[in-house]
């Protein structure tokens, strides 16, 4: 059983309608590619940098544009399509920041809340406090595409790498991590986390991100990529343009790691003191 994928790079703003026209030119051209599964970044939705004008923006999910739209998408080109994430309004002052997994009828499969808020202080000129606006999730959340079975995180959620040993032992194949990484953490860490991940659990990990200069002046890493359960490179934009790329995930070779190196099945006993 096989199945083809894609992850998408963009460079989305303030202007949802052009983040709207921005995202479907690459999934049309990754599903023209062959893919049935397209993961796009965190923020495809909205790329917001002043926190100000959030609230006055995002709606409720029954009154976010996104849904409908990429529910229709979805149904036209007969694809599973995960949106990395929308700003869900779920309170006068708080939003959701939220994966949504569309499926080939253009129904809704899955949605996740983002768990790990990205509350840091990077260097004394960039400091981040998602909290402050949105509010945490607190479900993992298992779906489905193909046959294969699927982890949803954002971002973030990488870090925190019990959340993805409890989706492989819950029967995860492959791992969603849509994000919008800065540029200083990318370089520094994102390769190394996403390799780190898919090997700890024998898992495909899917990462769409955005890149570049955004029109806030926020400068994200990009480099979306595919990694296979051999921690394997499989697929990925070495650049942080709008773009994507694809690759062939395959349960067999999952089967096959799986039982040469079986730790993702296996709990961690310390030794007493």
């Amino acid at each position: 059983m096989s199945l083809r994928a894609a992850v998408i790079n963009l460079r989305c703003g303030a202007d949802i309608t052009a983040n709207l026209a921005h995202a479907e030119k690459y999934i049309r051209a990754a599903h023209n590619n062959g893919a049935k599964f397209i993961v796009t970044p965190e923020n495809t939705y909205l790329m917001q940098g002043n926190s100000k004008n959030l609230f006055a923006t995002i709606k409720s999910e029954k009154e976010t544009a996104g849904i409908a739209y990429f529910s229709a998408l979805a149904r036209e080109l007969g694809i599973d399509l995960l949106i990395g994430s929308m700003a869900i309004k779920v309170a006068p002052n708080k939003a959701a920041n939220r994966s949504y997994l569309f499926g080939p009828d253009g129904k809704l499969k899955a949605r996740y809340d983002k768990i790990h808020m990205f509350d840091v202080t990077i260097s004394e000129t960039e400091t981040w406090k998602e909290s402050a606006n949105y509010q945490a999730g607190n479900t993992p959340v298992l779906t489905h595409v193909d046959g294969f079975n699927i982890g949803m995180s954002i971002c973030y959620d990488l870090r925190f790498a019990n959340l993805y040993k409890f989706y492989a032992q819950a029967g995860a194949h492959i791992l969603t991590i849509p994000s919008a990484f800065t540029a200083i953490t990318g370089e520094a860490h994102w390769r190394t986390l996403l390799r780190a991940r898919a090997i700890e659990n024998s898992a495909y990990v899917l990462a769409a991100a955005q890149g570049g200069v955004h029109d806030s002046g926020r400068k994200t890493w990009g480099q979306s990529m595919i990694v296979d359960p051999w921690g394997a490179v499989i697929a990925e934009l070495d650049n942080d343009e709008p773009g994507f790329c694809c690759a062939d995930l395959s349960m067999d070779f999952l089967d096959t790691t799986r039982a040469r190196i079986p730790a993702w099945q296996q709990n961690t006993h310390m030794p007493k003191k």
